[in-house]
C-alpha cells in the first residue's frame, strides 16, 4: 500500500507540474519527501499533495526538499579560480560577447559568482547571463540577492568589499551584478534549452537523476553549447566517457564540445 501511494503522489505530482519524480533516483528521493511529509504531519502521500496544491508554502517547501537546494559562492575555490584564471581569458580572446548558463541555479549563488568574474574581466555588460530553476521560491530569494554571512565564506575578501553591501548578519548582492542576471523558471528535464552557450553550469544537481535522466540531459547540454564551449559539472558528477556526448575532458569537472 506505502508504494503504491507513493506511485500515486509521483502520477498527481506529474499530472500537475511536470516535475517527473520517476526521473530521480527513488530511495533518496522518497527518504527525503517521506520526512518532510511525516514532519507536517500527514499519513499518506495523497494526503500530503492533496495538502500541497491548497498550500503555496508547502508546495514550496517539497520542492526546496525536492531540488536539494544546498548553494554557496565559489563552491570548491580551486575550480572557481580555473574559470577566472583560465577558461574565461580563453573565451574572451576569441569573443568579447559571452553566452553563459547558471543551470539549476538554486537561490543564486553560483550565477552571481560568475557575474564576479565576468566583471573583474571587464566582460559583464558584454555578456548574455541566464539563470533558470525549477523552484520558484529559490528563484525569488535569488533575485532578492540577500545572503547570511556563512554563504560567502569562500569569497575572496576584495570581492565581498567590491560586489556586497552588509547589513548586519545578511550580505546583499551590488544592484550592477543583479541587473546582469536573468532569472527564468526551467524544468531541466522536460523543457527545450536555448543554444550556442560558451558556458554552461550545472553542479551538485545531475547527481540525483537516474542513469537514463543523466545520459538525456548530457545529450542536452551538449547541443546548446556552441563548437568549444564547456559544461562545468559537480565534483560528484563527473562524465565517464564524454566521447558519446561530443564533449572532451578539458580539466577536472570541465569538459569541452569537439569541434573547435
Amino acid at each position: 500500500m506505502e508504494d503504491q501511494d507513493f506511485l500515486l503522489f509521483i502520477k498527481k505530482i506529474k499530472e500537475q507540474t511536470s516535475i517527473d519524480l520517476a526521473l530521480y533516483k527513488e530511495a533518496q528521493m522518497k527518504r527525503r519527501l517521506t520526512t518532510l511529509r511525516m514532519k507536517r504531519g500527514y499519513n499518506t502521500f495523497v494526503a500530503f499533495f492533496d495538502a500541497m496544491m491548497k498550500d503555496k508554502e508547502l508546495f514550496y517547501e517539497f520542492l526546496d526538499r525536492m531540488t536539494i537546494n544546498v548553494s554557496e559562492f565559489w563552491r570548491n575555490p580551486n575550480r572557481w579560480e580555473l574559470v577566472e584564471q583560465k577558461f574565461i581569458p580563453e573565451m574572451l580572446k576569441r569573443n568579447r560577447r559571452l553566452k553563459v548558463w547558471s543551470a539549476a541555479c538554486s537561490t543564486g549563488e553560483e550565477p552571481y559568482t560568475l557575474a564576479m568574474i565576468l566583471a573583474e574581466h571587464g566582460a559583464l555588460n558584454e555578456t548574455s547571463l541566464h539563470a533558470t530553476d525549477i523552484d520558484d521560491g529559490a528563484l525569488e530569494k535569488a533575485r532578492k540577492g540577500a545572503y547570511l554571512d556563512r554563504s560567502i565564506r569562500d569569497v575572496p575578501a576584495n570581492y565581498v568589499k567590491k560586489y556586497f553591501r552588509q547589513d548586519q548578519m545578511m550580505y546583499h548582492i551590488s544592484d550592477e551584478l543583479k541587473k546582469a542576471i536573468k532569472f527564468q523558471k526551467q524544468n531541466l528535464l522536460v523543457d527545450t534549452f536555448d543554444t550556442g552557450f560558451d558556458l554552461i553550469v550545472c553542479r551538485n544537481v545531475i547527481i540525483y537523476f537516474t542513469e537514463e535522466a543523466k545520459h538525456v540531459l548530457y545529450q542536452k547540454f551538449a547541443k546548446a553549447l556552441k563548437p568549444g564551449g564547456l559544461l562545468f559539472v559537480g565534483s560528484t558528477e563527473q562524465i565517464f566517457s564524454p566521447g558519446q556526448y561530443d564533449l572532451e575532458a578539458a580539466d577536472t569537472f570541465f569538459y569541452r564540445k569537439k569541434g573547435v
